[in-house]
């Protein structure tokens, strides 16, 4: 028992304690004061240690740590990164955020020449993936972590007073033939059809990332920005947050990341961790790894405005970028590698992540939805169907989400189409590839050659039209009602099916001319599921049991 003498005294201290308790564990308030963002209708309070929550106020904001210590942090990551499973308990809730499409900023553009503008950066896009993929060339970062010694020896190709030059050829059976990284994306940039707004840092600043499953990094343009593109806003300066913080060089995680070439030695505890990211082209980011402060908007059934922030996201602040982005800030990495911003949230929301795309014609106030975590609720009214996400048996890219095809149906008929023509190989070649960030979807031939006719041979009763300069076959529906066509859909290896209605596979290029939206691969062997076929789906990402999710959903609705 406590003497009555010992108990006054600790009764006046305890307030004191709680105090320097929850200034060890409570996160900072956010200040919306001066230059920064002002987020509207907000009240930010702290309800003792742990999570800041606002319930009454008309918006909300909640805060969640990814940080560790860095024992935790350093047994974690090395698990992580050699294929042990992580320990992480269920989690029952999760998070639903806006996506925007590129022409829904109000860009007034034609279709022919949004379509045609769209067609060249996929086919950026999948010359990036094919030069990835074929090369070879990316680390897997356990690989890294194995290979501190030869770090010098990933692909680089610009030192931090550059950052365009492409990288140098590496001998690549330097390393274990059997693991490749993600220290390089496969997404060309700009080629991103779908943003998403971000407030970084604290007080937190507007940003409009590039959200692609293509990619790893997340990474911004930061102050000073020596060689740039133009982006929409200002560039994010990390003086003017106080949640900013480096990552050292001799941070565990800054083997996560290429460094530049020549690699900058590291002399200092406090030293920044630089990283070169290339994508295949003259597209490239350089500066220095960092963690900071994300805060998103969510999607509240009452339409209320609703905060969550999540702190330490691993992110690039880069300093020398190269690259086609349109007005973006940066971009934001949903790929499988342990960078992306998806695989930062597992430990808070599980292992799955979800999209429903609404369809082009829709309003462009309405907007296209990304949840991490399970939507239970919405879960229970769907219909999925399933197919495994697959890797190449020896020479995997983790970044790329792959499905495993077994045939193509034109008009309930399965294609006379090889089954090799879907495999992925064992080094990594061929395989199909879900991605939300090509519009259009690519088939590598036969396939493709032997999807157009056989659509040609079915169609009959409306004009060719030989003059569109990308798509084909096209016809002319001028006059017609309804544009009847063969039924289209994948199957899969494991029994799965997608079957897509006439909008996901036909494009109206104009009121009187319609096309098939789908091309080839040319000199690759690989294909992609797009955006535009994937648009009314629900799109479910499980890599816990690696396996991908699609229902038909009005996304408009959710």
């Amino acid at each position: 028992m406590v003497s009555r003498a010992l108990f006054i005294p600790i009764l006046l201290l305890l307030p004191l304690l709680l105090v320097a308790v929850c200034e060890i564990h409570t996160p900072k308030i956010l200040n919306t004061n001066g230059s920064a963002f002002r987020m509207p209708d907000h009240n930010f309070k702290a309800t003792g240690c742990g999570l800041a929550t606002s319930e009454n106020s008309d918006a909300s904001e909640s805060t969640i740590w990814l940080g560790k210590s860095n024992e935790e942090e350093s047994r974690n990551l090395n698990n992580k990164l050699n294929g042990h499973k992580v320990g992480i308990e269920d989690h029952k809730q999760s998070v639903k955020i806006h996506l925007k499409h590129r022409y829904s900023n109000g860009e007034d553009k034609e279709v022919k020449d949004s379509l045609v503008e769209s067609t060249m950066k996929d086919l950026n896009r999948i010359h990036t993936f094919h030069r990835r993929i074929i090369e070879n060339k990316n680390q897997n970062t356990a690989s890294r972590l194995q290979n501190r010694n030869n770090r010098h020896l990933l692909e680089q190709g610009a030192n931090l007073g550059v950052g365009s030059s492409p990288p140098k050829k590496t001998n690549v059976s330097t390393f274990s033939s059997h693991l490749m990284g993600t220290v390089q994306s496969g997404v060309a940039l700009g080629s991103g059809e779908y943003f998403m707004d971000v407030f970084v840092g604290t007080p937190p600043k507007h940003f409009s990332l590039i959200v692609d499953t293509g990619s790893d990094l997340n990474w911004l343009q930061c102050v000073p920005c020596y060689d740039c593109f133009d982006q929409k806003g200002s560039h994010y300066n990390p003086e003017d947050s106080s949640s900013f913080q480096n990552i050292s060089c001799h941070d565990s995680r800054c083997h996560l990341v290429a460094s530049p070439d020549p690699p900058r030695h590291c002399k200092a505890e406090n030293q920044s961790c630089p990283y070169f990211y290339w994508y295949g082209d003259s597209s490239n980011t350089t500066g220095d790894f960092a963690v900071e402060t994300f805060t998103v908007n969510l999607t509240t059934p009452n339409g209320k405005p609703q905060f969550k922030r999540v702190e330490n996201v691993m992110f690039g602040c880069g300093h020398w970028n190269r690259g086609l982005f349109h007005g973006a800030a940066g971009l934001l990495g949903l790929g499988r590698g342990p960078l992306s911003f998806s695989s930062q949230l597992q430990s808070l929301y599980g292992h799955s992540f979800s999209y429903c795309l609404v369809d082009r014609n829709s309003d462009p106030s309405v907007s296209s939805k990304l949840i991490f975590g399970e939507d239970k609720d919405l879960l229970r009214h769907l219909e999925l169907n399933f197919t495994s996400l697959v890797v190449g048996k020896e020479n995997p890219v983790d970044t790329f989400y792959y499905v495993q095809i077994k045939s193509i149906m034109v008009g309930g008929v399965a294609l006379d189409i090889p089954e090799e023509t879907w495999d992925l190989s064992r080094d990594g070649r061929g395989g199909t590839i879900v991605d939300s960030g090509t519009t259009l979807s690519y088939f590598a031939d036969p396939a493709y050659s032997v999807i157009k006719q056989a659509f040609m041979e079915k169609i009959k009763g409306y004009p060719a039209v030989k003059d569109f300069p990308i798509l084909d076959p096209c016809y002319n529906v001028s006059g017609v009602k309804k544009f009847q066509v063969p039924e289209f859909g994948i199957r899969f290896s494991d029994g799965g099916e997608w079957n897509f209605p006439i909008q996901n596979y036909f494009i109206w290029v104009d009121p009187e001319i319609v096309c098939l939206a789908i091309l080839g691969t040319p000199r690759s062997s690989f294909s992609i599921i797009g955006n535009y076929q994937q648009q009314n789906f629900y799109v479910l990402y499980d890599t816990k049991v690696s396996r991908l999710g699609f229902a038909p959903t009005k996304c408009a609705d959710l």
